[in-house]
């Protein structure tokens, strides 16, 4: 029977059917070759077959490839990976590690002392660590190493020891984020505009990385009224990088005292501390949470001493952002600007969780320079400090810090105790002594408590308190640096309270969040911000899912209390809509609001809302769009006798480099990416964080907000992939150091796919099994019977080369045009004369 009758699905299962061979069909083994019954296969001319390339298991030919190392089953990325032939005829050949595998490998200090190697020192000897194996596979382009996990590193499910951390390509860095709004007020008879923006711009060079910080705003204002104002400023300038043998990262230029003991202040000098990051992430720290309720579509911005550090538009209601950088130490101001023109602002005082060390390990932060303003005007002497956290014991921890100029000092000393399941403690005393030009010196005290219990086996509630009280006369630099200003020692800090509580009752489907900050003062009035949210999920009758909220938030400035309450009630409608209803009551009064929400794809989401207050009746809208190019969101308002207004918020990046550029969306500015290459093949839908991006018509895509320091799987969306690509490789890993862009390379192949006829000049065919590559030297196809082969990635007046046997091959020049439309499209192949054909 003759494979010109057959279905064209055969020819596509050709593979599967040589692997039947090698799994058990009428084959013995002797010394790992394989002798095959050619019986079972239908062809007709089985003396013209060749099944030499798979007559030995996990046999490669002899030659370079770039192949997807793993190990232990974990995706190192594409490396080149030589193969030579075995001394043992028997074992076929073998798999070099050169050093650069070895590196990525995460091999302990002890195994390397081990190792040996061959091949004038290029290759590991697999025998100088017994149980390590390492196999090709040409069906995935992959080596698979296996090593006994006694001679790895620590690792975990998502972080990689130091060995596997990528610095990535040298790279230029454009991030921004831009919001805008027009607003139209009845009441005053104003058109105001404004745009805002901040972003990062910046320079990779292998581990270094060196970031300028720019903000601006334009306001304009039409009407009675009329006046305009823009700024423009760049915020700081510096370099840093990791210096991973000592888990810590160096900071060159304009920097923030990062602290956990001392209060933060602008400086430029350096500073060397450990990075936390670095660590496996149960031993990472704190990042802080913003949560507030917007009356209206509102800007949020948060600032350090006067530096935006993020800047996001919110629908109406509440808000929670998460994704702040543990990093951040200090107070942060927070602005809620609303569409009615009124603005709400408090601030956020970040917390710090008790001191805990693992036994043995110490923690450190040190940093030298000068005190500077947001204009870069220096405030004061040189100042040096350093601060250590050493694990004393299983449960004890001893911490402190010195900070010292010629006028200011202060010292600090505590103890951190893990009291096991009741949580964990800290305590620790802070002593200062500032003498001010001209006056006396004051010395004061502060005293600090921090207790905190994170309940992982109970739904991963968590729970922080802190408490501190300082004396009148204790003074943090920043009090100093101002009292040096001015000439006048002002009254700091009294007490301060912080509670972060998260719970979920499981049985009850109740969810409940609380933040508080009392703050007091010894010569002003305090400072108070709460904030309580309860949600739950419940069922009624036919109805299933409703969930019910409710926040209440309490900011007291200068004495005068800010209530406010909100009540939403949400219920699922259709396939990923809701319907809602929300009260919202304040100050201003009560308003009542109903909500549609709904997700168009995967990209997009948006929401309407119509409502009546006291002043009459309103309405808006928002929708977010996760794009290729940026992530942007819009926004609109009405307000009955009273505005109307419209806004846009725009987050996204360019990234270049030598293996090529992308624009795209990106939230956290200046942050690690990984750029993405197809190959020359557009449209090729990748997953990654968030919604997916498509790569461009260069066959670039950058995925941005990746993890430092934690694996990160990206991924071709195979359900989505064009009908004329093909992918051999659909996943790749990457664990790169903090702002790095990484690069990994997808096996793409584009092309058309067809039933084709390879024939040789002297009009016989190459044997059964022979294989098919493309110019890439890819597989596209494998011979049956007769000639009849089906091939992919077929590009109009290509080349590929089909091989067989001991040094055999033929090249196939492929027609222009493809006629995509025949049923069996004849294809000559012309033998190479040896000659010209490539060296291996």
């Amino acid at each position: 029977m003759s494979f010109h009758s057959q279905p064209r699905w055969r020819y596509r299962l050709l593979p599967a059917m040589i692997a039947v061979l090698l799994s058990g069909v009428s084959f013995s083994i002797t010394a790992k070759n394989v002798q095959f019954n050619l019986d079972v296969l239908d062809v007709e001319d089985r003396k013209n077959i060749d099944l030499d390339q798979f007559s030995q298991v996990g046999y490669v030919m002899p030659g370079r490839y770039t192949f997807a190392v793993k190990i232990n089953q974990q995706n190192l990325g594409e490396s080149p990976v030589v193969f030579y032939e075995a001394t043992d005829s028997d074992t076929g050949s073998v798999a070099c590690l050169s050093h650069e595998i070895v590196e990525q490998m995460g091999l302990t200090s002890a195994a390397l002392k081990q190792v040996t190697w061959t091949h004038d020192g290029e290759c590991l000897a697999p025998d100088s660590l017994p149980g390590l194996t390492a196999t090709g596979s040409l069906a995935t382009s992959s080596l698979l190493i296996n090593v006994p996990q006694a001679y790895l590193e620590y690792r975990s499910p998502d972080w990689d020891p130091p060995s596997r951390w990528d610095n990535g390509l040298t790279a230029l860095l454009f991030d921004y984020s831009v919001t805008g709004s027009a607003n139209d007020s009845k009441m005053g008879g104003n058109k105001t505009y404004s745009l805002s923006g901040n972003g990062v711009t910046g320079v990779n060079l292998g581990a270094w990385r060196f970031r300028g910080e720019w903000q601006a705003q334009s306001t304009k204002t039409a009407g009675g009224n009329g006046r305009s104002h823009s700024d423009l400023s760049w915020s700081r300038f510096y370099a840093y990088r990791a210096l991973t043998s000592l888990h810590a990262q160096l900071v060159l230029g304009e920097d923030y005292l990062n602290s956990a003991i001392f209060d933060s202040f602008r400086f430029i000098g350096a500073t060397l501390r450990t990075d936390l990051n670095m660590m496996p992430p149960n031993l990472r720290g704190y990042a802080p949470e913003v949560v507030g309720t917007a009356k209206t579509n509102a800007t949020v911005t948060v600032r350090q001493q006067g530096r935006v550090i993020y800047e996001t538009q919110v629908a109406a209601g509440p808000f929670r952002i998460q994704d702040l950088s543990d990093a951040l130490s200090g107070t942060l101001n927070v602005t809620v600007s609303e569409q009615d023109g009124t603005t709400q602002e408090f601030n956020v005082d970040t917390a710090n969780l008790p001191f805990l060390t693992r036994p043995g390990q110490v923690q450190y932060k040190l940093a030298i320079g000068q005190p500077t303003d947001y204009d870069r005007h220096s405030q004061g002497e040189n100042f040096a400090t350093g601060e250590f956290s050493w694990g004393v014991s299983n449960g004890w921890s001893l911490f402190g810090g010195l900070l010292g100029s010629e006028r200011y000092q202060a010292a600090s000393l505590g103890i951190g105790r893990d009291l096991l399941v009741f949580g964990a403690l800290s305590l620790d005393i802070t002593q200062s002594r500032a003498r001010l030009p001209g006056s006396e010196t004051y010395s004061g005290g502060s005293y600090r408590v921090s207790y905190s219990k994170n309940f992982e086996e109970y739904n991963s509630q968590v729970t922080f308190a802190g408490y501190r009280f300082s004396e009148r006369n204790f003074m943090t630099m920043n009090d100093f640096l101002s009292a040096k200003q001015t000439g006048i020692h002002v009254g700091g800090s009294k007490e301060l309270y912080t509670v972060s509580l998260n719970k979920n009752f499981v049985d009850s489907g109740l969810s409940l969040y609380l933040s508080y900050n009392h703050q007091t003062y010894w010569d002003r009035p305090e400072n108070n911000y709460y904030n309580l949210m309860l949600s739950k999920y419940f069922n009624v009758g036919r109805l299933k899912n409703l969930s019910v909220s409710l926040s209440l938030n309490r900011q007291v400035n200068q004495g005068v209390n800010d209530d406010s309450a909100y009540l939403s009630l949400s219920l699922p409608w259709g396939s990923g809509a809701y319907v809602g209803y929300s009260m919202d009551a304040r100050r201003g009064g009560v308003s009542h609001r109903a909500s549609y929400s709904d997700r168009i794809n995967d990209r997009t989401n948006y929401s309407v809302n119509v409502g009546e207050t006291r002043q009459g009746a309103s309405g808006s809208g928002f929708i977010s769009y996760q794009g290729d190019l940026a992530w942007v969101s819009g926004n609109a308002s009405y307000a009955q006798n009273r505005y109307q207004a419209v806004g846009f918020s725009a987050n996204g990046g360019l990234t270049v480099t030598p293996e090529g550029a992308a624009l795209h969306r990106m939230s956290r500015m200046g942050g690690t990416r990984l750029l993405l290459d197809t190959e020359g093949v557009g449209g090729v839908p990748i997953k990654g964080i968030g919604a997916p991006v498509t790569s461009n018509l260069f066959g670039k895509a950058v995925v941005g907000d990746l993890g430092s320091y934690y694996r990160n799987n990206v991924r071709i969306d195979l359900n989505n992939l064009p009908n004329n690509v093909d992918a051999e490789q659909s996943v790749v890993q990457a664990t790169m150091t903090e702002g790095a862009v990484g690069y990994r390379r997808f096996n793409v192949i584009s092309g058309e796919k067809m039933m084709t006829v390879i024939r040789l000049t002297d009009g016989s065919f190459p044997p059964f099994g022979a294989q098919v590559t493309n110019a890439q030297g890819k597989n596209t196809g494998i011979v049956a019977d007769s000639g009849n082969t089906y091939l992919s990635g077929m590009v109009p007046g290509g080349e590929m080369t089909v091989t067989w046997g001991s040094n055999k091959e033929c090249r196939i020049q492929l027609p222009d045009p493809l006629n995509t439309t025949a049923e069996m499209t004849l294809l000559p192949c012309e033998a190479l004369p040896p000659s010209a054909k490539p060296a291996s």
